[in-house]
């Protein structure tokens, strides 16, 4: 059994160096300890997903290119995520706006070959099945 992952839950990607929150709109209107419970569509760049600070990931075009130019040093470049496949199993239970919700060990592939998981679901009294 998971936790519901609501607006503010703390992710990481496995390429980046940093920290992000999750971004839920107020169009899910199902709350989870008062903020917005986020389903597996929940997953647009830049509006769900922030960027986790900068990308290790020569499968990112601008790591590739910056180490080439670096000789073959591995030059961190800005993150930029690039999420177009949802969140992967969501409660097959609990539905939002006929939608599986999102839980604490869904996961989320970045087309850079990153893995998003989350650390922190932003809260910790609502469980799905």
């Amino acid at each position: 059994m998971g936790q519901v992952v609501c607006n503010g839950a703390m992710m990481m990607c496995s390429f980046g160096v940093a920290p992000s929150s999750l971004i839920v709109t107020p169009e899910n209107t199902t709350m989870a300890s008062k903020q917005p419970a986020a389903t597996i569509m929940d997953n647009v760049p830049n509006k769900n997903i922030l960027p986790f600070g900068m990308c290790l990931s020569l499968a990112n075009p601008q790591v590739a290119a910056a180490t080439s130019a670096a000789l073959g040093v591995l030059t961190p470049q800005p993150c930029i995520p690039v999420t177009v496949a949802p969140w992967v199993t969501g409660s097959p239970t609990v539905l939002i706006k006929n939608k599986p919700a999102l839980t604490n060990t869904s996961t989320l592939m970045c087309n850079w070959a990153g893995v998003i998981t989350f650390t922190q679901p932003g809260q910790f009294t609502v469980m799905a099945p």
